[in-house]
């Protein structure tokens, strides 16, 4: 998977699987060009890659305001000239409660990062990707958008919408020389699996993360890097017919017909 001379732009790439990505495509040849709400973090990760010689961006950005999403795309443009690989990946958790309690402006919330800002990002880099006659795209679903997750309205519906969008881009891009797929993470060992289990036990989180841990197929939670493989690959050459489709990595938990119950993470 050699991507020498190839720009990736990742959103939420301040962090755990972004930041992963992001090392990974850096690692590839690509130049990288980082996007975060968090400034610091961006600049960490764009450090990260500098440091190691690889050329990157830091673009602060909030993914569901149209104007933000604008400028991270212009940014890039400006710097590197294109964007041949877009990691659509910023997302949020939300709060864990049954759909009965559940905040409404905590909905919003999810819905406006989760949804909104991957409907953005399609809408500002696929008009560049159509200019350049190519690119692929991989945007962050999870199987909370495949199964349901009890205490998670919010999550597994904009999960469900993110495969959606990625279906719907796909068949409108497919004859332009576009890839569009979607990565479905289960419990990845990141900050977001953390602060669910310390939502479901505060004070006791390891308990849940035992629990979850033991429930695998495989006997552990996922690795951020392991989603980033999966990423690469879906936008590499060696993918060069696939798209439209969602790509499982949950250490078995859904091949075994075990919905994830109570908690997912991104």
């Amino acid at each position: 998977m050699d991507f020498t001379g190839k720009v990736a732009l990742i959103t939420g790439g301040g962090n755990g699987i972004g930041r992963a990505a992001a090392l990974a495509f850096a690692e590839h040849g690509a130049k990288i060009a980082v996007v975060d709400r968090d400034a610091k973090a961006a600049e960490a990760t764009a450090g990260i890659i500098r440091q190691k010689g690889g050329d990157a961006l830091a673009v602060t950005a909030d993914v569901a305001k149209s104007e933000d999403v604008r400028a991270y795309v212009k940014a890039t443009v400006d710097r590197f000239g294109r964007i041949d690989c877009f990691f659509n990946n910023a997302g949020i958790e939300g709060r864990v409660a049954p759909t009965a309690e559940y905040d409404e402006a905590v909905f919003d919330a999810v819905i406006g990062v989760n949804v909104k800002g991957v409907f953005l990002g399609l809408r500002h880099v696929l008009p560049q990707m159509i200019q350049q006659k190519g690119g692929a795209v991989v945007n962050t679903a999870s199987v909370a958008g495949l199964v349901a997750t009890p205490g998670m309205p919010a999550y597994v519906a904009s999960k469900h919408a993110v495969i959606g969008l990625t279906k719907t881009a796909a068949g409108e891009v497919a004859r332009l020389g576009i890839r569009v797929n979607a990565v479905c993470p289960g419990p990845v060992d990141t900050r977001m699996i953390h602060s669910l289990e310390e939502q479901l036990s505060p004070g006791n989180a390891s308990s849940i993360s035992d629990r979850y841990q033991a429930a695998q197929p495989t006997g552990r939670y996922t690795t951020a890097e392991e989603i980033a493989n999966m990423v690469l690959f879906l936008c590499s050459d060696l993918a060069a017919n696939t798209t439209g489709g969602q790509f499982v990595v949950d250490g078995g938990r859904t091949a075994t017909g075990g919905a994830v119950t109570n908690l997912v993470a991104r």
